[in-house]
């Protein structure tokens, strides 16, 4: 976009999804303006929306809220302000990063109209808003064409998506299903992060269980396995909703967790319920974070509040369950045939999005290809092509 005015600009999309995370986004937006000094970096995303002063105070940053992200016009305004040219100092930094990708991430949808007690998201992306087919299938076919070997479609509340075609509605699974049958030269398609409440997620798991093109793995947003917990979140999906769609997947769907420990109210009883649930249901891996107060949430003035030195232990619980859940997943794999997506360096990804190192001569980036597993480490399989 700014490419196409004549402006050569660092910019950074932020995160405030906790307090640590735009702790982070500052660091990095500083040393940024260390190694490039006089170069233009404009900050946007949800931090630079909810504290824009953190990153003000930054020499030659210019924030762009949230809202005005995607215009143009805003940067242009915000350069002519600032009585700067279209200058181009050499910027220091591997920004480059697409290039070297095998995913394409491509958006499908912003916003959430939920309101968990916890989410300073929602306040900052608005309400959700979801994108036309016709421009997700021109991303795709302009990704594919572009040598991506996986497109892995993603939003705030991805499986949120909704549209309403000749009076019915037509939703992330139909969104989906259809992108698979427009673009037969897709190769791979995944899903980001999904609400477990949202009914569609079980006509996910239904196409994916029949369609070799669709990763069969789903990363739910759980935050808790404890239903008093949940409720008190204002979360739609229950323990039992959960169990239900593993039971749907029936051993041929895996599955991720977000996991906030911490929780105000969370007794060490309650933290038994998710380490017992997860255990149970054996999610190969877990997002697991200490519970953060963002200003403006209910949340943040909810009485019993966890001490930090508490919810960290509870991480470092169940991130070692999800561990042994892994190890015990991967030990499984080995002896089998699995058809990956080379990333670099001869590492590959495979369907259920596990790291898998490949010995032998070197595989070309976004290769497709079959390999035999022949062994595992504590987080990475090994292979070999065959």
């Amino acid at each position: 976009m700014l490419s196409r005015a004549g402006i050569c600009a660092v910019i950074v999309n932020t995160c405030a999804v906790t307090a640590e995370a735009e702790r982070q986004c500052g660091q990095a937006v500083r040393k940024i303006a260390r190694e490039n000094p006089g170069a233009i970096i404009f900050v946007t995303g949800c931090a630079a929306t909810r504290n824009p002063g953190l990153f003000e105070k930054i020499p030659d940053v210019v924030v762009i809220p949230n809202e005005k992200k995607m215009e143009l016009r805003a940067y242009l305004d915000k350069i002519s302000q600032k009585n700067r040219g279209n200058s181009c100092p050499e910027i220091n930094g591997n920004f480059d990063t697409e290039n070297k990708l095998s995913k394409k991430f491509i958006q499908i949808q912003n916003g959430c109209n939920h309101d968990c007690t916890y989410c300073v998201t929602r306040l900052l992306r608005g309400p959700a808003v979801s994108f036309e087919y016709d421009e997700i299938l021109a991303n795709v076919r302009a990704a594919t064409a572009a040598g991506f070997g996986e497109i892995v479609l993603t939003g705030v509340d991805a499986a949120s998506y909704l549209h309403i075609e000749n009076g019915r509605p037509f939703l992330i699974s139909d969104l989906c299903q259809r992108l698979l049958c427009d673009a037969p030269e897709m190769e791979r398609l995944r899903l980001s992060s999904v609400d477990p409440a949202v009914p569609a997620i079980r006509n996910i798991i239904e196409i994916m269980k029949t369609e070799r093109r669709f990763m069969p793995h789903l990363h739910l947003s759980m935050q808790s396995g404890s239903d008093t917990i949940l409720r008190a979140m204002r979360r739609r999906h229950t323990a039992e909703m959960v169990r239900d769609l593993v039971r749907l997947a029936d051993g041929k769907v895996s599955f991720s967790w977000d996991i906030i420990c911490g929780f105000p109210g969370e007794t060490d009883e309650l933290f038994n319920e998710t380490l017992e649930l997860a255990r149970e249901l054996k999610p190969i891996r877990i997002h697991a974070f200490p519970f953060s107060p963002r200003p403006g949430t209910v949340a943040a003035e909810m009485p019993n509040q966890i001490p930090r030195n508490t919810a960290r232990a509870r991480v470092r619980e169940i991130t070692a369950v999800a561990a042994e859940n892994l190890h015990e997943f991967m030990q499984n794999k080995v002896g089998n045939v699995c058809r990956v997506l080379v990333e670099s360096d001869n590492i590959a990804r495979t369907p259920d999005d596990i790291p898998v190192k490949i010995a032998g001569a070197a595989i070309p980036p976004r290769t497709i290809c079959d390999i035999k597993i022949t062994g595992a480490t504590d987080d990475m399989l090994l292979g070999i092509n065959i």
